[in-house]
């Protein structure tokens, strides 16, 4: 039988509220995952139970503090992503992330990478030249490539910004949206434009549109340009096909930066056609120069069900050896579309 181990903890009492949660509602996760008991009894916290689980606690713990002696409010995810990592060698300081601020919204909030995933993302994308961040929804690939985009072009590294994704395939499905070429592709690029408008604001991101500052087009319109001292943005490359993405590589001039995101359980492709990021992968991956991020179910950083859905569909797939959405339900949809359409 384990021997049982107690550590007593200084617990500041203006960081005591923060840290044990609305009715103590992070102590009691903290118990449940670490298998501790967690005590506050004379102005300090008492963490008994095995040696390695008390050891796990007071590790997240002096993290929680830390964190909170640094000004911030504890929320659940901050608790979830400390109990997710503990113990593991590539750790998951949350003051270490705090430290790298990347840039500031309009509204003054500092844009940080709040996982260790995405930490290893920002790093890769300001040392390599090409940068492919992999991974499922809600892990901020998008959202941190703009922020490092906006933050490039406002220290003038670049020149210019140029957000893309592969919207249209072959021009048959924007022709029945109404209105002109602008607002029929305006909804394929709308997560880009919600990305800029909250950390650039509206009134600058349509001042440097206008320039031609900030080009924000369908991946269509790539083919046959050279782009120079721009900051490039592929977005959802999970549904290029082979040539559409060797056709966007090869766009890249002097003085440029590229990123590539996708999420490969997402595709939308056709029955049949090879998705173009899962070729580059393959292609590309001891290039010099081109670095891959994979981010994972630890790195959602939207609403604590969204991480418990990606985790619940990985383990889906993983069980059942297809994916959630197989290939040809997008085939017959994309049949019935057509069929509409037509």
């Amino acid at each position: 039988m384990s021997e049982i181990k107690e550590v007593r903890m200084e617990m500041p009492a203006e960081h005591e509220k923060n840290i044990f949660g609305y009715l103590d509602a992070h102590m009691k996760k903290l118990e449940q995952v670490f298998a501790v008991s967690l005590v506050s009894r004379d102005g300090a916290l008492h963490v008994s139970g095995t040696e390695k689980d008390v050891d796990r606690a007071v590790q997240c713990l002096d993290e929680l503090l830390a964190f909170s002696q640094r000004g911030h409010d504890i929320t659940e995810q901050e608790i979830n992503y400390l109990c997710a990592t503990a113990g593991r060698p590539e750790g998951g300081s949350l003051v270490a992330l705090d430290e790298d601020c990347i840039c500031h919204t309009i509204n003054g909030r500092p844009v940080k990478p709040k996982t260790q995933g995405q930490k290893q993302y920002v790093d890769a994308i300001r040392d390599h030249m090409i940068t492919f961040g992999l991974g499922p929804a809600g892990t901020g690939k998008t959202y941190l490539a703009m922020a490092m985009a906006i933050t490039a072009f406002r220290k003038e590294e670049v020149g210019r910004i140029i957000l893309t994704r592969p919207a249209i395939e072959a021009g048959e499905k924007l022709g029945f949206l109404p209105g002109d070429l602008q607002s029929k592709i305006d909804p394929y690029l709308r997560p880009l434009y919600d990305a800029l408008y909250q950390i650039m604001g509206a009134e600058s991101f349509q001042k440097n549109l206008e320039k031609g500052l900030i080009e924000v087009a369908p991946l269509a319109y790539m083919r046959g340009r050279t782009l120079d001292n721009a900051y490039i943005i592929l977005d959802e490359a999970q549904n290029t096909t082979p040539s559409q993405m060797k056709m966007f590589l090869t766009r890249i001039g002097f003085g440029s930066k590229v990123i590539v995101t996708g999420d490969m359980t997402q595709k939308d492709l056709a029955q049949g056609v090879t998705s173009g990021l899962d070729i580059a992968v393959r292609v590309l991956k001891k290039v010099e120069g081109v670095a891959f991020c994979e981010l994972t179910s630890l790195d959602v950083v939207r609403h604590p069900l969204v991480q418990k859905i990606v985790e619940a569909y990985e383990k889906y797939e993983k069980n059942t050896g297809k994916p959630a959405a197989g290939k040809q339900d997008g085939y017959r949809s994309s049949v019935r579309r057509r069929r509409r359409e037509g």
